[in-house]
């Protein structure tokens, strides 16, 4: 466990902050984001789903034993009223329990770097999206959730924007030829990460088929499509994170 991190109640809630939600025709096959996280958080943990970007309250951080902020199809530089608000929200929550273990995938991965005073902004490279190679730091491969991909550092990832600086005093887990920053921590326990540990194989593909003839062409579908697999390792952070805070869940 990290030496910072709480061990918390089981009976308090892990919150998953439901920052928007994916394609319905991917909704209405696989489910959603919040399905897929809770999934591989395990069954014996108790989630509190929280619809954010349908201004839903955010709950007193007292009452929690963790927080997952999910991945969205919406721009962190877009700064509508309701992203300002969670990222003022993990600002205090971070400050005022810093024991407290979050984890950032994707656009949550954004939101907290810039609520630490990270710079997010479009990746210069475009959009990234299939599965992809991930290169550890040192830092990396002695973390407590990342150093389980060190020998299949492969991940799921869609994104056009990217954490472009990293907050100051952030640790950079991990990055690639198109991203500087893939994960970082901040503390013993805030995690962020540009890739999505919740994404099956199934789903990545859905993806990939979604956004032909949009964000990309046939041929780049075709291609990307061969590289598909599913990340075992990667989808272990999520079960990881919840061994954190509940260290009897099996």
């Amino acid at each position: 466990m990290s030496e910072g991190c709480n061990v918390m109640n089981n009976s308090k809630p892990i919150a998953i902050i439901k920052t928007g939600s994916t394609y319905p025709n991917i909704r209405n096959h696989y489910g959603d984001f919040e399905e897929w996280i809770s999934k591989g958080l395990g069954s014996a943990v108790p989630v509190w789903v929280i619809n954010a970007w349908q201004g839903e309250a955010l709950p007193d951080v007292s009452a929690l034993s963790g927080v997952v902020i999910t991945g969205s199809h919406a721009m962190v530089t877009d700064h509508e009223g309701w992203m300002n608000t969670v990222i003022h929200w993990l600002y205090r929550a971070i400050q005022h329990r810093p024991g407290l273990p979050i984890l950032g995938l994707c656009f949550g991965h954004q939101l907290l770097a810039q609520a630490l005073g990270g710079e997010v902004a479009d990746n210069p490279r475009g959009i990234e999206v299939g599965t992809v190679p991930l290169r550890l730091t040192r830092a990396g491969h002695q973390d407590a959730l990342l150093s389980a991909m060190e020998n299949h550092p492969w991940a799921q990832v869609v994104h056009k924007q990217s954490v472009l600086t990293p907050p100051p005093g952030a640790a950079v887990l991990a990055s690639n030829v198109h991203d500087a920053c893939l994960a970082f921590r901040y503390g013993e326990c805030v995690w962020g990460v540009q890739f999505h540990p919740e994404f099956s194989a199934d789903v990545m593909r859905a993806y990939l088929q979604t956004l032909s003839g949009d964000s990309l062409s046939q041929q780049q579908v075709d291609t990307y499509l061969q590289d598909v697999r599913e990340c075992e390792d990667a989808s272990s952070i999520l079960a990881s994170f919840a061994k954190l805070i509940l260290p009897q869940v099996a």
